[in-house]
């Protein structure tokens, strides 16, 4: 294994306790179909010493199965399980992939490159910290180069690295590498795009993967590995702003009650003074809890049990904030959407929004426009389809806690759910609160709510006054 080291003939605990706290980066890998995104994972595990024997022995079996590369090992069959990616040489749903190096460790999301998958690209896309975007060295800038990048910056990824593959093709033209930089950047400084990488590989014969090429020594930055182990991700964190989405009370006996989650952003201290949203509530932090011990502090990403000072009504769903938070709670949103769903999104029509652990019901009361992520045109629509993104209007039955997405990303986010199905048919990103809208429920009950939603599905011609006087 490449993350080995002399402590584990030495020291096992202390050598398990080194690779427990190494930075975490995940990353994924996107482009055209045939661009060599398996293969390049595959490279990544093999050449970094990340692949068993058992593993290698089953990829030399399949690759006269299956194989693309004639007698040369298929390192992509490590990543394309399924069959109907392996019988069409191409990737379909998202497969993740987990290594380490010394320096960090790795979740690899390796995402399709067909535009009729672009929910799962978008899916694998919503948690990663970098993403690796796999140009073709004879075709260059493409559509799906576009629709990609489009959908990597709409989801707050803040690293991009271009992997210019099969320049072996090429003989490693220099001029042909410059171009497609020159080509990319034009099109990233549109999308505002500011850490933007390139690099010059085979992913086939593993140039400038994990090891540096002779074959270009034209290029003298960073291989993609080193990349991968230097980025800093750390800034990229809200540790300005505490949000703790209560996951679960425990209440083990009477001496006890704590409020389980992990903490969303921003850092909590043992004394902080906090506020429970949206009852409004205030008490202090007694202590935070984890297994291993009591800490001072817990910063973002620590999942952690807190507990109050005072006996107050917490309960999940609910967020725990500093008590001098002046965020406001909100029942209409305007989104980006993401349509995930064979079934048209309507505007009226009831589903349930998840943000964080809390559930609301709602509907879309308008669609602004639709996105063309090929040419980020907008258009009109009524509705969404399959595939489609979209700027939407949102009105909750509760008001919520969000946050603009681009400011923090774990509140900022929400995935929409079928009333009837429990599916998740859509996934959103929040722009901004907005004041008023056509939803009539904020302060009213279940029951209501329930009714407001017959209504709108049998009357959907009624405006939101006359809904008002009927529920009155």
């Amino acid at each position: 294994m490449s993350h080995q080291s002399d402590l584990i003939a030495t020291d096992i605990d202390a050598y398990l306790k080194q690779h427990e706290h190494k930075e975490l980066l995940r990353f994924l890998t996107c482009g055209s179909v045939d661009d060599g995104k398996s293969t390049l994972i595959g490279r990544l595990l093999h050449d970094s010493k990340m692949i068993y024997e058992d593993q290698l022995d089953a990829v030399r079996s399949d690759t006269t199965r299956h194989g693309t590369t004639g007698k040369e090992l298929d390192l992509a069959l490590l990543v394309d399980g399924l069959q109907a990616e392996r019988e069409q040489g191409i990737t379909i749903d998202v497969a993740y992939r987990y290594f380490s190096t010394a320096k960090r460790k790795f979740i690899i999301a390796d995402t399709p490159g067909h535009e009729q998958y672009t929910r799962n690209m978008a899916t694998g896309a919503s948690t990663c910290d970098l993403a690796v975007i796999l140009i073709d060295a004879r075709y260059g800038v493409v559509t799906q180069t576009r629709r990609h990048s489009y959908i990597a910056s709409l989801l707050g990824v803040k690293h991009i690295v271009v992997a210019v593959n099969k320049m072996d093709l090429l003989d490693f033209d220099e001029q042909a590498f410059i171009k497609i930089k020159s080509d990319y950047l034009a099109f990233a400084q549109k999308l505002g795009m500011k850490d933007v990488k390139f690099v010059p590989i085979s992913a086939l014969e593993g140039d400038n993967v994990v090891n540096r090429s002779e074959r270009s020594p034209w290029y003298t930055n960073e291989t993609l590995m080193e990349i991968l182990e230097s980025a800093p991700i750390t800034a990229d964190k809200n540790f300005d702003d505490f949000r703790f989405p209560v996951q679960y009370v425990n209440r083990p006996n009477l001496d006890f009650r704590g409020f389980c989650g992990t903490i969303a952003s921003g850092v909590v201290n043992v004394g902080d003074a906090v506020k429970v949203l949206p009852s409004g509530k205030s008490s202090k932090v007694k202590s935070i809890v984890t297994y291993d011990e009591n800490l001072q502090s817990a910063f973002a990403g620590q999942a952690v049990t807190l507990t109050l000072e005072d006996e107050i009504d917490v309960s999940r769903g609910d967020v725990l904030v500093l008590a001098d938070d002046d965020t406001q709670q909100a029942s209409h949103l305007k989104a980006h959407v993401v349509w995930m769903n064979e079934n048209h999104a309507r505007s009226n029509s009831e589903y349930l929004f998840k943000f964080s652990s809390k559930v609301v019901s709602g509907h879309f009361s308008a669609f602004d426009y639709q996105i063309d992520v090929n040419t980020q045109e907008h258009t009109d629509i009524s509705e969404l389809s399959l595939n489609d993104i979209a700027v939407a209007q949102l009105s909750l039955a509760q008001p919520v806690l969000a946050d603009n997405y681009k400011h923090n990303r774990a509140t900022g986010a929400f995935i929409v759910i079928d009333r009837l199905t429990n599916i998740t048919v859509g996934a959103g990103m929040v722009i901004e609160t907005t004041e008023g809208g056509s939803s009539t429920q904020g302060n009213y009950s279940e029951f209501e709510v329930e009714l407001n939603a017959l209504i709108r599905k049998h009357f959907p011609h009624w405006e939101a006054k006359d809904l008002a006087s009927l529920l009155k």
